[in-house]
């Protein structure tokens, strides 16, 4: 009788024997520097980092830039999942194995897809819109892009391991910051070094609460980096 190929093994139960405090450290740190809050955190960060590419757009197309971006890819991915346990999808918001994780990967996927179209569309003109607003600048939407990607990949290696989507965050994070120092004519080895930094501690948080294997966690930034680096190779002019 054929074997049942079970395409989600669960992660064996870890008994972790780190120091209280330091749980609670990379407790705090995961919280904070959760992969819901990327999106926005990053937009921000990019605009402070290169605000010569936002040169033409008003206050309020910043604005509504922005709140694009907090709507579609932070609040509806986090409402979404809110929902998702008392129906039943989910029966931990940890989401401790990688089967819980496939219908709020897929469902962020939705959004992470919607929100990079808009933002490639937008400034160009249509029957219905022949004087289009100032173009968002290349680098939010490789961003954007890159994200959508990144969320892909992560779902295809999730059917075979519980890749780190904190991690993965942090290696988008990087790969956005080395994109960045392509195309922008300011230094930024600071926050490329900066953010290499964070994407540190993100992953030694992950490692000391045991959510996640060594290499889950090294995948993870691998996985960001290209995304967001395969995201500017396929929209650079």
């Amino acid at each position: 009788m054929d074997e049942k190929i079970n395409l989600y093994p669960e992660q064996q139960p870890v008994i972790n024997t780190q120091p209280k405090f330091l749980q609670a450290f990379a407790h705090v740190i995961s919280y904070i520097t959760h992969p819901v809050l990327f999106p926005i955190v990053m937009a921000f960060v990019l605009y402070k980092l290169s605000p010569t590419g936002f040169v033409g757009a008003t206050p309020k197309q910043l604005g509504m830039w922005f709140l694009s971006i907090a709507i579609t890819a932070v609040f509806f991915p986090l409402f979404s999942i809110l929902l998702m346990k008392p129906l039943g999808f989910i029966n931990s918001y940890h989401m401790p194995t990688a089967k819980e994780r496939t219908i709020p990967l897929m469902t962020i996927m939705i959004f992470y897809f919607w929100v990079s179209h808009v933002f490639n569309s937008m400034g160009i003109a249509t029957v219905l819109n022949p004087n289009p607003g100032p173009v968002p600048p290349l680098i939010y939407k490789v961003f954007l892009l890159g994200n959508f990607w990144g969320i892909i990949a992560l779902f295809m290696i999730n059917i075979f391991t519980k890749i780190s989507m904190h991690t993965a965050a942090a290696g988008g994070m990087i790969g956005i910051i080395i994109v960045l120092m392509i195309i922008s004519p300011a230094n930024m080895t600071v926050p490329l070094l900066v953010s290499i930094i964070i994407a540190g501690i993100i992953g030694t948080a992950r490692m000391i609460l045991g959510a996640h294997q060594r290499g889950d966690i090294w995948l993870g930034y691998i996985i960001g980096i290209l995304a967001q680096l395969s995201a500017y190779v396929y929209m650079k002019p």
